[in-house]
């Protein structure tokens, strides 16, 4: 499968480096020549000796070691790499990366390699989001540098939040897609992407809405951006970090989301309609602030366009990928919107199941097709769910 190409595994001097023996192990038992580098820093958390016997290789160190192989050893292990994985990479390695320093043996590599470069950032949830943190990350993408985004959840610094480091499973799996060059496959394609909910306006202060963070819609812009394809975002209001080269509209209402995919629809290859669109909106709409009173106050609602199934009717070449979230009756109810809204696929969440649904960042699919077939994923990083999703649309493409 791989011809013995080389994987050089950088890691570096936080908590997690431990848990990247797991790789290396992976690595090796699937017929990879592994190359580990760690920094000083990462000596600290894990053995040398531990990595070596897991990678059947002398674990680099030191810049100046010349019981190598190599006439110059940091130039000679960036040659070889076909792929170099930073895992885990602090804020120091990334914030090193973007200012091209140089100043150990993994940097030198970093710097040295033309192989794709692959880091996994791992770090309290404080440094992750520092603004300065932030913009290293987003040069380093600029620069071709790929990321994978760190879990969310309990760190060992005794916090909550970002900065976990991604499922050793996931690292792998990267690792193996660019190795294979899946990691450019949707090179070619025009993806149009909702996310995010949208907002009714009943006066200028209120407004009729639901509780989706366009989490897994930006996932998938993130996801095919990442892989390769023109990305067109049409996103309702969230409090997301924009993702890297995708094309963005911002929209409020339903009616504007769905002006915006009508006049795109011709242009592209594929619709992900992963948006929480509002089914209705407020009949009338107060020009001044609604006022208490002491009677009830009754809102008449009109009902808003289907955006999915307005482009449904018009399709000719478009794959297209809907969303049900559901609270009961979930395949019945998904399938009967597969087929109204003439979809390819649906995706189907159960909103009561623990780890789906709003605001969280995993989450637990079944995938319908148009032949009346289904797959259950279990649950997983909605980075991840974005990843099968976007594979299924390749299948179906080339089927």
């Amino acid at each position: 499968m791989n011809d013995k190409k080389t994987v050089v595994v950088g890691i570096t001097g936080g908590i997690a480096a431990y848990k990247v023996a797991d790789l290396v192990s992976r690595l090796y038992k699937n017929g990879f020549n592994v190359q580990v580098v760690m920094t000083e820093h990462a000596t600290r958390f894990i053995s040398p000796l531990t990595l070596r016997t897991l990678s059947n290789n002398p674990v680099m160190v030191d810049m100046f070691d010349e019981s190598g192989n190599h006439k110059v050893q940091h130039i000679g292990v960036a040659e070889e790499a076909d792929i170099v994985v930073v895992a885990p990479a602090t804020a120091n390695i990334i914030a090193r990366m973007a200012c091209g320093m140089a100043d150990d043996l993994l940097s030198t590599i970093i710097l040295a390699t033309r192989a794709p470069v692959l880091i996994a950032p791992s770090m309290n949830t404080n440094m992750y989001d520092k603004q300065v943190t932030q913009d290293n990350i987003r040069t380093l993408k600029n620069r071709g540098v790929m990321v994978i985004d760190p879990s969310e959840g309990a760190l060992a610094c005794g916090v909550t939040g970002r900065g976990r480091l991604p499922e050793i499973e996931t690292i792998y799996n990267r690792t193996i897609e660019v190795l294979e060059g899946r990691h450019r496959d949707l090179t070619g394609k025009t993806i149009l992407i909702t996310a995010g909910a949208t907002q009714e306006d009943i006066d200028p202060v209120r407004y009729i809405t639901n509780r989706s963070t366009g989490k897994m819609g930006y996932a998938l812009a993130s996801e095919a951006s990442r892989r390769g394809a023109r990305v067109l975002l049409v996103s309702g209001p969230t409090a997301l970090t924009d993702p890297e080269g995708v094309e963005i509209w911002r929209v409020r209402s339903a009616r504007e989301m769905n002006d915006i995919c009508q006049e795109l629809f011709d242009q592209v290859d594929v619709v992900i309609g992963a948006a929480a669109v509002a089914d209705y909106r407020p009949l009338d709409y107060s020009e001044l602030k609604l006022k208490k009173s002491d009677d009830d106050l009754v809102i008449r609602l009109a009902r808003n366009p289907d955006i999915l199934e307005g482009l449904g009717q018009r399709k000719k070449h478009q794959i297209l990928v809907g969303f049900a979230a559901e609270t009961n009756d979930l395949v019945q109810n998904a399938r009967q919107k597969l087929n109204k809204k003439n979809l390819d696929l649906l995706v189907a969440n159960d909103l009561t199941a623990e780890g789906a649904g709003f605001a969280v960042d995993t989450n637990i699919v079944t995938l319908l097709f148009k032949d009346g077939t289904e797959k259950n994923l279990p649950c997983l990083s909605k980075s991840e769910v974005a990843g099968i999703i976007l594979d299924t649309v390749l299948e179906i493409q080339g089927s």
